[in-house]
């Protein structure tokens, strides 16, 4: 008995090592305890074991989840909380929001045939990824959507497009795993020295523009701020920062405000 007991040990330590740099699930207002369940047993099926929630709710934890994660009650215990979806992507460096693609952002999509392995090379540089699922009743909104690095969108039936939460992150799952013999693509990330930003360095750098942007008067009429925010947020995504080049662009901005401010003392 005590042989198998390490045994089992051993190979969870394996796996634990083998899923290092996996992709983070991050579940956005989830609803239903028992889709919560459903996931993790589909994220452990396929190798995917960290799981974050954002503000759940019916509340966490939740009993309803404990029965419908049968087998992967490790995935559920550890699950995180969070209250914003800023917060829990802060520590990332690459971020896709499962939905469809959405006209009014200019956010890049990724297909699927392509995403298993671009996220294969980055799990293999150390990079930190994840991927944001919205909602069962309603998805991400846009102010979840502008952080994401990319949409992840799913080629199904344009005349029945409803897939339950656990089935749209099972599929994402099943993606990640099938593509552990995939060569990874190389790109301009992969020869980069230095390492690209986190979403927090994103986040902190967003917020510094547009509290100086609010401060010049930029944001007129106010009820548009929201949309306005999202549409200076998504190009910035899309750049693909370094944390160099977070820190030079931060430095710029607070050039230009004390400027301003040493113009209106003139």
């Amino acid at each position: 008995m005590g042989g198998s007991v390490k045994d089992q040990l051993g190979r969870e330590a394996a796996q634990d090592s083998e899923y290092e740099n996996a992709p983070v699930v991050i579940l956005v207002s989830p609803q239903l305890g028992q889709n919560i369940g459903a996931v993790c047993r589909c994220m452990l099926n396929f190798g995917l074991t960290e799981l974050r929630l954002v503000a759940p709710r019916d509340g966490w934890p939740n009993p309803d989840a404990d029965a419908m994660a049968a087998g992967a009650m490790r995935v559920l215990d550890n699950a995180k909380l969070f209250g914003t979806t800023e917060e829990a992507v802060a520590d990332l460096s690459y971020v896709l929001a499962a939905t469809a693609r959405r006209r009014e952002l200019e956010v890049p999509v990724i297909g699927t045939g392509k995403v298993g392995a671009d996220l294969r090379a980055k799990a293999n540089r150390g990079v930190k990824t994840g991927i944001l699922f919205g909602p069962e009743k309603a998805g991400l909104k846009n102010a979840d959507v502008v952080l994401a690095d990319a949409i992840l969108t799913y080629p199904v039936n344009p005349a029945f497009q409803s897939l339950n939460l656990a089935q749209a992150v099972n599929i994402f799952a099943y993606i990640w795993q099938s593509a552990e013999s995939a060569a990874p693509p190389a790109t301009f990330e992969d020869m980069g020295a230095n390492p690209p930003a986190s979403k927090d360095d994103l986040i902190r750098l967003f917020e510094h523009l547009e509290d100086e942007l609010e401060t010049a008067g930029f944001f007129f009429p106010l009820e548009k701020k929201t949309l306005m925010s999202q549409n200076i947020r998504a190009p910035l995504m899309r750049a693909k920062m370094t944390s160099q080049e977070v820190r030079t662009f931060r430095g710029i901005v607070k050039a230009l405000a004390k400027g301003r401010g040493a113009a209106k003392v003139k």
